[in-house]
This record gives structure tokens, sequence and C-alpha cells, in this order.
């Protein structure tokens, strides 16, 4: 199979992205009912030009998908997979992420990528209830482990990236609990 072919698409900040990148210098910070757990990772994250889309015959989106695959270095077993869109609006600026993980959980965050010599950063976030950056869950994921708010920045020079990413929660009674990732990634 052919793979697919997209018009001539200006992907404006996010063509820093495209690639397959690699790292294993990842750390989670994620809640357990007795404290933190403490998990040292290394991870996939591939970013396919999409082409472009247009909204309403007025909005027109530059698209990147990208696929994240995080597995434990002490098991080697994936804990964290996840898809979604990155977008850009030339008009605007506008950047956009859209991200779904396998735990009945979604979100659209909204920002920014601000370009200084060849370091692009992006920058965007998402909270519950927001009526324009919000987040979708399940009854189950509200109940028991409700995620409140998402911040991420995700830095992109030459053939490095690195991200900064919070996710606020509210689990195992624990109060607006801030879950972390971090790492940095090469360009392959």
């Amino acid at each position: 199979m052919k793979p697919p072919v997209y018009n001539e698409t200006d992907y404006g900040p996010l063509a820093c992205m495209l690639g397959t990148w690699t790292g294993d210098s990842g750390l989670d910070v994620a809640p357990e009912p007795d404290g933190d757990e403490h998990n040292p990772y290394y991870e996939t994250i591939r970013f396919t030009a999409a082409g472009d889309v247009t909204n309403a015959e007025e909005q027109t989106l530059a698209v990147v998908h990208y696929h994240q695959l995080v597995s434990r270095k002490s098991t080697g077993k994936v804990f964290h997979d996840q898809v979604g869109y990155w977008l850009w609006q030339p008009e605007s600026g506008l950047v956009v992420q859209t991200l779904t993980i396998p735990r009945a959980v979604t979100l659209l965050a909204g920002g920014r990528a601000v370009i200084e010599g060849k370091r692009t950063t992006f920058s965007v976030s998402a909270e519950d209830g927001d009526p324009e950056w919000g987040i979708v869950q399940s009854p189950f994921m509200q109940a028991k482990a409700r995620t409140l708010a998402f911040r991420h920045e995700l830095i992109v020079e030459g053939n490095e990236l690195s991200y900064d990413e919070t996710t606020v929660l509210d689990i195992y009674d624990k109060q607006r609990y801030e879950h972390t990732d971090r790492n940095t990634l090469y360009r392959q």
C-alpha cells in the first residue's frame, strides 16, 4: 500500500516536530494511595504530516498526527499509549493539541508556539469544564480519578525535543494532585 499524499501544506511551527523521536531519560511522578510513585521510562513519539483541513470554509488548520508509546524501564512494559493531533492556524497563530488515552479520557488543549532562533516552544493547556479547551472523561474516571487540568510545554531545538507535562487530578483522596511527566528525546 502506498503512503497517503497530502497537498503542499505549510506546517509553520509544527514542521520541526515531524519525524520519530526516542528518549530514555523520562520520569513519571504518579499518585499512589500511600504516596507518590516515581517511574523512570523510555519512549517513542512519531509525528506524521497529515495535510490540512478547512472548517466551515473559513478556518484552515495544518495537521500533524502523533503516537506516543511509553514503557517502564523496570519492566519494559508499556504503561502509556497516547494518540492525537497537533494543529496550527496560520492566521491567528493558534496551536492545538488533541489527545486520547485508553483510560477513557480525551482532551482539547489550546495555546501558542513561540519561535526564538532554532528553538520552538509549544505551550498548551486545558481545564475540566472550560467551554473552549476542555477535558472529557468517562463517569468512572470522573468519580475515581478526575482530570481537572492539563498543561504541556514541548520544546524542539534542532534534533532535541523535551517536554514537561502536568495533569492535575483528584484521586485517592488527594485533591489537585500534580501528576508530572518529563523527558528529553532525540530525532532518529
